[in-house]
């Protein structure tokens, strides 16, 4: 009976030791550097996230928002901290260095995007990729309805964008779009001796509006 016992105590420290292990709470977080690829995501067996919660008396009701080591993005010699309440996320699209999907506002079904991604080509020309993935309800220029303006903060050339309209949201750069009505795009296009970095947050109007302060606020608080 004892033997028994001793086994199935054994086997459970085991499995946890696993949990800890895959988790990462075994070590300290490390946060990314932009050019640097992330590594896919993994999802954790069932029975290990039972064992886990099971052992520390810990169980996740819903995916709370990262912690600020984990929200820092590094932008060359450059660094941000996404805002407060968003939860960091694997990127759908191996071109995108970091990703947080924000809150949906009350009454919206769907969370904001955030993403943050460095790329060849100049600012007018990606300015006018964004321009192209909206639409308005009048038949109207996006261009012309755009907010546009221009910052400079530590030192950098920022250029910010507001936009909305109907946004066509594609899953990949050729992949084919859904149109949904109603959103707006926030974007950031960061010019550094290291190229250029393209911080994009959009989503239904209301939550996106929501967070507007804080996605302002991140992108002046940019320093080395």
């Amino acid at each position: 009976m004892n033997e028994s016992r001793s086994t199935t105590s054994h086997f459970w420290s085991e499995l946890v030791r696993a949990a800890r292990r895959f988790l990462g709470l075994d070590r300290r977080w490390q946060p990314a550097v932009i050019p640097r690829r992330q590594p896919r995501g993994r999802r954790l067996p069932l029975l290990l996230v039972a064992a886990l919660s099971a052992a520390t008396g810990q169980v996740r009701a819903v995916e709370p928002a990262a912690s600020a080591p984990e929200r820092t993005m590094q932008l060359g010699d450059f660094r941000l901290v996404a805002p407060a309440g968003f939860v960091r996320k694997q990127p759908r699209s191996q071109i995108v260095a970091y990703e947080f999907q924000a809150p949906p506002a009350e009454g919206d079904e769907l969370p904001g995007r955030f993403t943050v991604m460095a790329a060849g080509g100049s600012v007018e020309a990606n300015l006018e990729r964004w321009y192209g993935q909206f639409t308005q309800p009048d038949g109207g220029s996006t261009k012309d309805a755009a907010k546009v303006e221009e910052l400079t903060v530590a030192g950098q050339k920022v250029v910010l964008a507001d936009l909305s309209g109907t946004y066509d949201d594609k899953p990949a750069p050729m992949a084919p779009g859904v149109k949904r009505e109603n959103y707006r795009m926030l974007g950031a296009i960061v010019a550094t001796p290291d190229g250029n970095f393209y911080l994009k947050f959009y989503g239904p109007r209301k939550t996106v509006s929501a967070q507007r302060e804080a996605f302002v606020e991140m992108v002046k608080s940019l320093k080395k």
